[in-house]
């Protein structure tokens, strides 16, 4: 091969290899897409009352929580330079406790199927 023979193979292989790149970028949306849509298959389809219930029943749920129990919460105290006392971090401990809650109200929504002997799921 001679030189320009090769500078035009360069050439080719360059414009190859860019409308490869290309095809990558919409492979890779179509498969993003795609495992999506694998994910969502199995899904229950609820209309926009039932998704407005079940918002609501979580609403209810966390308004029930007593937030203004300290006991619910860890506060570790601190004293600025000026004297004055200060919150320097506060954890919250009863998660359980409301998450049970809010589970509680979701779940009042829904009736549990009964799920056949031989079926795993």
């Amino acid at each position: 091969m001679n030189e320009i023979d090769l500078k035009t193979k360069i050439e080719g292989l360059k414009k190859a290899i860019a409308e490869h790149k290309d095809f990558t970028g919409t492979y890779e949306s179509q498969l993003k897409e795609t495992e999506k849509e694998l994910k969502d298959y199995n899904k229950v389809e609820l209309t926009p009352m039932q998704l407005d219930d079940i918002y609501e029943a979580v609403e209810a749920g966390v308004e029930q929580f007593d937030w203004s129990d300290t006991d619910n919460f860890e506060i570790e105290y601190g004293i600025d330079y000026d004297g004055k006392v200060n919150c320097e971090s506060h954890d919250f401990r009863n998660s359980n406790d409301l998450v049970q809650m809010v589970c509680d109200k979701v779940c009042k929504l829904f009736k549990e199927a009964d799920c056949p002997k031989d079926d795993n799921s």
